[in-house]
């Protein structure tokens, strides 16, 4: 049924949840997965404030760097789990843009990824990338909800 299933992760315990299941139901469907990791990008400091030389270069080595090592961890779970795993590492201010283009991109039929299942004022004031890429997606998206805590 689905043979190429993309696995958002932003290396968070939350996200490790879907990543789990993805890969478990990508090993039942005997099909090979994509990981990605979308980072955001710098941001320049108002006018006024003093420009600090070089800090780009630094926070875009650093947030790459946190970034493939998220898909590091996750590829290496794949790998034991006989998962063919590709990673990419996306930058966006908007996750969810990210994340659908790189289906588009990938011809990934499927997306699984993780999500609190906050509702009401809560999903309204958080905002969701994962609500977000339900509303966006071309594919099928499987959301991997949080237990609730007790």
């Amino acid at each position: 049924m689905y043979k190429h299933i993309l696995i958002p992760t932003d290396g968070s315990e939350l996200a490790e949840l879907g990543v789990d299941h993805g890969l478990a139901l990508a090993r039942a469907l005997g099909a090979h997965v994509t990981l990605v990791a979308v980072t955001y990008p710098y941001r320049e400091m108002p006018a006024e404030a003093v420009p600090l030389q070089g800090l780009q270069e630094i926070y875009e080595r650093e947030v790459r760097a946190r970034a493939e090592a998220w898909l590091a961890r996750a590829a290496e779970k794949g790998r034991a789990a006989g998962v063919p795993c590709r990673t990419l590492v996306r930058q966006a201010s908007q996750p969810y843009e990210a994340i659908a283009k790189v289906l588009a991109e990938q011809g990934c039929d499927l997306v699984v990824m993780s999500s609190h299942g906050r509702g009401g004022l809560n999903a309204v004031i958080l905002g969701s990338q994962t609500r977000k890429l339900l509303a966006h997606s071309p594919a099928p998206v499987l959301v991997v909800r949080q237990a609730a805590r007790e």
